[in-house]
């Protein structure tokens, strides 16, 4: 039996959408996907019902999952060894991806607090929770998330796929709560696409203002050496696909990649990579081209051939997102 938080999140996401025709699910995910993609009063949250929350949780939540997962992972990897947060806020969290991101991420039973202003999201996220040893102790509060948002200290605070939502005024509001609660580390996500990368990099300008110091992606905590407008930083995380998934947008493949732009940062010193593989690597014959963002805050290309040999082994296994080079690659 597998019980990893992804196989576990699997299965209770599908017992939250017994009852519901498959027909209707597709539909308030369609309405729902309207929705976000307009502007949304941070007072007003469109999750109307338990349907519309079971089907777009169905939806959405697996993709937030992986995409915060990947996140966690790289600032886990960056951190002292053996460091592990001792409790988490989750701001805007929803049904709770983030939590089950940390679970899937860290061992261990930690205080967790999820909060965010619609109530049917939270009660969802609290039954989902129940089928969590692990979380079944987490508190789903109702707040406001904005200019008047409060967060009790806590080691880590996460704030995933919510900054889009909010004006720019409540944007930097929570980013500044966030920086202020908390002790050890702050993780924030976004889509992957221009404008969340600006939301990103406004996001990590404010924790380094706030004395924080970047553990990833970024091999460094100067400015961001992509040229505005040229370009955006961005990763890709592997979703399965739900039947769902494939009801609402069609095709036949039994997985999507999800794009997200993300910064991990940290209170304490982290160890980041010497580089980041910031594009999809190419592999040719006998070589592979690594596109990276280096801790000397240059971008460059860097050609590994067979010449390089168990480092060309390591080029042809390493992945967009991944540290360059591998630690145990030396």
């Amino acid at each position: 039996m597998n019980d990893s938080p992804a196989a576990t999140l699997s299965g209770a996401l599908a017992r939250a959408l017994d009852g519901v025709p498959p027909t209707q699910a597709a539909q308030a995910v369609e309405r729902l996907i309207g929705s976000y993609r307009g502007r949304t009063p941070t007072d007003a949250p469109i999750l109307r019902d338990r349907a519309d929350v079971a089907a777009y949780a169905a939806y959405r939540m697996p993709a937030t999952f992986e995409a915060v997962r990947s996140a966690l992972a790289a600032l886990a990897d960056a951190a002292p060894e053996g460091w592990a947060p001792g409790s988490q806020v989750d701001v805007g969290g929803g049904t709770g991806a983030a939590i089950w991101a940390a679970a899937a991420t860290w061992d261990g039973v930690r205080p967790v607090t999820v909060l965010d202003w619609a109530e049917p999201a939270l009660a969802l996220g609290r039954e989902l929770a129940e089928a969590a040893p692990r979380l079944s102790s987490a508190q789903w509060r109702r707040e406001r998330i904005g200019a008047s948002l409060a967060i009790d200290d806590t080691d880590l605070v996460t704030v995933s796929y919510v900054l889009k939502e909010l004006t720019e005024a409540d944007r930097r509001a929570v980013v500044d709560a966030a920086a202020a609660a908390a002790t050890q580390a702050v993780v924030i996500v976004e889509p992957g696409t221009p404008d969340g990368y600006a939301r990103i990099i406004e996001a990590r300008d404010r924790l380094i203002a706030a004395g924080y110091r970047v553990a990833a992606p970024c091999p460094h905590s100067a400015a961001c050496p992509i040229e505005p407008g040229t370009d955006w930083c961005h990763f890709s995380a592997r979703v399965r696909r739900s039947s769902l998934h494939r009801q609402v947008k069609g095709g036949s493949l039994a997985y999507e990649d999800e794009k997200f732009s993300y910064v991990a940062a940290t209170r304490f010193d982290p160890v980041p990579p010497v580089a980041r593989v910031i594009r999809r690597p190419q592999i040719r014959k006998g070589q592979v081209l690594l596109d990276l963002c280096g801790a000397d805050e240059r971008l460059r290309r860097e050609t590994v051939t067979k010449r390089h040999g168990p480092l060309y082994r390591a080029a042809r296994d390493t992945d967009w997102g991944d540290a360059w080079p591998p630690r145990s690659a030396g």
